[in-house]
């Protein structure tokens, strides 16, 4: 059985169930459309710093905050485009923005339709016309994020989309991966390593970008919580990206679909025709064992 309920809390909110499986996803729309909670038989998913997510001017750290019209950031945030400069902060403006409900659904799966749409405060960072129409699955043990973007300009549109899930999770040492890629590079320095399989959790921070992934797949063991994160994303998200802070309880596996910078590189950039749209999906499984 599937249901749908809204709760006002800081920010309307909506609360997505399985009760069969025991599962619950909740959603905030005018927060950037952010996925906020999943759990799993009770379980919580994702982390969420709660506190910080009172504060309307600071980005969000936790849940599942959404990467468009750039993954990473840019050099001194500044993009050029047909000769004019334009400032986009990191991780682009959707994470930020108000989203719309459009539709719910509560028939064979609990479905949650969210749309985001150009205007004056996107074209002056972003001059192009667009919508994007995101809607969220829940159905057992699984969610899916069902994407479609929209050019509405008469230009090409150029963009990147990703996500940047903050998973919940207590020794870090107890978490076993399989990214599938043989090397990463490290965002902050810029070095390629090869990969086995093992990151070093004594580090400050770990921003590492997997740029050759031979496989759509990656899954996290937690031995410690006993149970398997399984990540599948469509071929438009070309890579992954793991980062994580020494002393907080959660790390971040995110789909990109290009590498940082490529607005002004072009490096793995979608452009979409005028008129033309592109569907996407990205999904997560959580199975306790």
């Amino acid at each position: 059985m599937f249901s749908i309920a809204i709760q006002q809390q800081q920010y309307k909110t909506y609360i997505l169930s399985d009760e069969t499986a025991g599962s619950q996803l909740e959603v905030v729309p005018e927060r950037g459309g952010i996925i906020t909670r999943w759990r799993v038989k009770g379980e919580e998913i994702l982390y969420l710093d709660a506190e910080r997510f009172t504060h309307p001017d600071l980005s969000v750290r936790g849940g599942v905050p959404i990467l468009f019209p750039i993954c990473g950031n840019l050099p001194d945030n500044s993009y050029t485009l047909n000769g004019q400069q334009y400032t986009l902060k990191q991780h682009g403006f959707a994470r930020d923005l108000p989203w719309e409900v459009v539709e719910q659904t509560t028939k064979d799966t609990a479905t949650l339709t969210l749309v985001l749409r150009s205007n004056e405060q996107t074209k002056a960072v972003y001059p192009f016309d667009f919508q994007l129409v995101f809607t969220y699955v829940l159905q057992g043990n699984t969610l899916e994020i069902r994407q479609e973007y929209h050019n509405l300009s008469s230009t090409q549109l150029p963009f990147s989309a990703g996500f940047h899930p903050y998973f919940l999770t207590g020794d870090k040492n107890q978490l076993e991966f399989d990214i599938p890629s043989q090397e990463y590079q490290n965002q902050q320095t810029k070095e390629v390593y090869p990969f086995n399989g093992n990151f070093d959790f004594n580090r400050d921070e770990i921003d590492f970008a997997f740029g050759h992934i031979t496989s759509q797949s990656a899954s996290v063991i937690d031995r410690n919580r006993q149970f398997k994160l399984t990540l599948d994303a469509d071929d438009i998200f070309s890579m992954l990206v793991f980062w994580t802070l020494k002393g907080k309880e959660f790390y971040c596996l995110e789909p990109w679909s290009a590498p940082r910078n490529s607005l002004n590189t072009g490096e793995k950039l979608t452009v979409l025709e005028p008129g033309a749209n592109y569907k996407a999906s990205v999904r997560l499984s959580a199975s306790f064992f």
